[in-house]
């Protein structure tokens, strides 16, 4: 199969040079685009999410072999929680050449954190498959080293850190609001609203447990609190 100037200009800044390009291209295929002989990512984002799952459990098993279980969890979930997923996607312009259908596109969907976080775990199934677990690890330790060096940062308890701020400002706690909720309940996405007594706000959305979502749209409010001062 032939592969396009651009599909190879982003298997490059990925750091895999596809052997079946197909598989590339179906990684990149969102569900509004689908049909019978295109099938969408789905499959794929399930194989991903557990590849990188074993990658970044490992890392940080071997990372630090004193850390407790309580001390690695925060950080596992730092690193392949849809956020991280999808800053990994912009990183590489993933966006740019996932394939959408037209009202998806033009409702943002090139920008959407769920989609890229998702076809983020479908192209490392895609490498996965084209070339197997080894080849797939190196490409995501190389894509999250940086996030890697830095977890314990990212692993903050952010829902504890904006309500210890709240209270010091002379405030309410937070007030986390369920705005939203998709998906099968294997597999359900939440868009997650919390909102301080000042008004400012912030909001997160995505795949994994409610709790999961609200330290998001936390650490969401966190730095925009911080990018004010």
């Amino acid at each position: 199969m032939k592969i396009s100037t651009e599909l190879r200009a982003f298997s490059k800044r990925l750091g895999h040079d596809f052997a079946r390009p197909e598989l590339l291209q179906r990684a990149l295929t969102h569900g509004s685009i689908s049909t019978a002989t295109r099938p969408d990512n789905q499959r794929l984002e399930f194989l991903g999410d557990r590849v990188l799952g074993l990658t970044m459990a490992e890392a940080l098993f071997s990372a630090d072999r004193a850390a407790t279980e309580g001390q690695l969890a925060p950080r596992y979930n730092a690193l392949v929680k849809g956020e991280t997923c999808a800053a990994i996607a912009r990183q590489i312009g993933l966006g740019e050449v996932l394939k959408l259908g037209r009202s998806e596109m033009l409702s943002g969907g090139r920008r959407k954190e769920a989609l890229l976080a998702d076809a983020m775990e479908a192209v490392l199934a895609a490498v996965y498959l084209d070339a197997g677990f080894e080849v797939a690890r190196q490409v995501i330790l190389t894509l999250w080293a940086d996030r890697l060096d830095n977890v314990d940062d990212d692993a903050r308890d952010a829902k504890t850190a904006l309500q210890e701020w709240a209270q010091a400002n002379g405030m309410s706690p937070p007030r986390y609001v369920q705005t939203a909720r998709s998906g099968p309940d294997h597999a359900p996405e939440f868009e997650i609203t919390v909102r301080l007594d000042d008004g400012r706000e912030a909001h997160a959305s995505g795949k994994g447990t409610k709790r999961s979502i609200e330290q998001a749209a936390a650490q969401a409010l966190l730095d925009r609190i911080e990018g004010s001062t």
